[in-house]
């Protein structure tokens, strides 16, 4: 607990929009702690910004131990360092140090583990292994350490939810996150940031995409959607390619049914409200109101959304995606869509969706359970009176 200490920082945030200044400084304190090399580690959003950086140990009174005016330099603060341990387990108790809402005295709270899973951190704009524990991470203790109960540190605590979407979680960056971080500062003399894998993937969890994928039944993994041509795997990865594993370690796979609609004006107000022009996906808008049409009856098709069904599964999570494709067939409004699903008799429904998307239903089976999925749903008809009207193809 000794290696705790308290970091005060004065910010002056940069002005984006006028470059040439800066906004009106502030003050904050936070939770650190020290480390090897005579360093102190803390939270990035802790010292964002900074001018200058204060810390102080547990008892000193108001005796600061080291001005910091570089980030990364030395502080001679006659500590020992902090130990690191292993990445937990779930429900292994961890113990989070700090000091909480601004205190002079260091605040201890036990608690355990309740989850391991990647999570949105939105200081570097990227998502990172975390651990979540059944204890709120109040204003101030961000940046302690979190210790197991063998004294070592198993992360460093970062952020909690807001009291209003729940209560008594927090999450704390684990010491795999934490070792890349000193690693890199090491060995680049700077933060040079985690490695991107340059592709897009979709999950494979449907079993009818993995079959037309030419999977075997024991075979799990995620199919390659696109590959970003500048980076080195493009010479080897490729769209609709399914990765199996990656560095030595099997990849999971991680019901529905699909609406279709037109994008009009209306309908991306009811489904962004009246800033949809802000609120909306870019590549609606653009091509709504900017895109020239190919021929009189062109319009744009989205999947609005996925209504739950038990035959499919992971398809759920699309919203709002245009259609290109269906079988390979191009999809030019949403007529002609209604009437390649009725007279499609191949053995798969194959829809290309934009960004590389691909979802497969089985023909037969999408068909056979359109009555139930209605009548779960509420809805009284799959199609709309004007494509009943107009389906000269039934």
């Amino acid at each position: 607990m000794d290696a705790v200490v308290k970091v005060f920082c004065i910010h002056t945030e940069p002005n984006f929009s006028m470059p040439w200044q800066r906004k009106r400084q502030y003050s904050s304190s936070s939770s650190g702690f020290v480390i090897s090399g005579r360093r102190v580690l803390t939270n990035a959003h802790s010292v964002e910004h900074y001018t200058q950086v204060k810390v102080k140990k547990r008892g000193s009174d108001t005796k600061y131990l080291a001005t910091v005016l570089s980030i990364g330099t030395e502080c001679d603060i006659g500590v020992s360092p902090v130990e690191f341990g292993e990445l937990p387990a779930l429900q292994d108790a961890v113990t989070v140090a700090g000091y909480p809402i601004g205190g002079d005295t260091i605040s201890v709270t036990s608690r355990v583990v309740s989850r391991i899973e990647i999570l949105s951190c939105i200081q570097g704009s990227t998502e990172l292994l975390g651990l979540k524990i059944d204890a709120a991470i109040n204003f101030g203790n961000t940046g302690g350490p979190a210790f197991n109960d063998k004294g070592h540190c198993v992360g460093i605590t970062f952020q909690s939810l807001r009291q209003d979407e729940a209560e008594n979680i927090g999450y704390v960056i684990p010491t795999p996150v934490i070792q890349h971080f000193i690693q890199d500062y090491e060995k680049n003399g700077a933060y040079t940031g985690f490695p991107i894998l340059g592709i897009e993937w979709q999950k494979m969890e449907n079993p009818d995409l993995r079959k037309a994928m030419g999977m075997k039944p024991e075979q799990k993994g995620v199919r390659i959607r696109r590959v970003d041509a500048a980076a080195p795997e493009s010479g080897v990865l490729k769209s609709s390619d399914i990765v199996l594993s990656f560095d030595g370690v099997d990849i999971a796979n991680d019901g529905t049914r699909f609406v279709f609609t037109t994008v009009s004006v209306p309908y991306l107000r009811s489904e962004y409200g009246d800033n949809y022009e802000y609120e909306a996906p870019m590549n609606l808008l653009d091509k709504l109101f900017h895109a020239t049409p190919q021929s009189p009856d062109e319009q744009l098709v989205v999947v609005s959304q996925v209504l739950v069904s038990d035959i499919n599964i992971r398809y759920e999570d699309i919203v709002n995606a245009q259609v290109f494709a269906l079988n390979g067939k191009p999809v030019t409004n949403i007529r002609r869509l209604a009437e390649m699903v009725e007279n499609c008799d191949d053995e798969f429904l194959k829809l290309d969706l934009e960004y590389e998307q691909t979802v497969v239903l089985r023909t037969k089976t999408a068909k056979a359970t359109t009555p139930d999925i209605l009548a779960t749903h509420c809805i009284p008809s799959a199609m709309s009176a004007d494509l009943k009207a107009l389906r000269p193809w039934t």
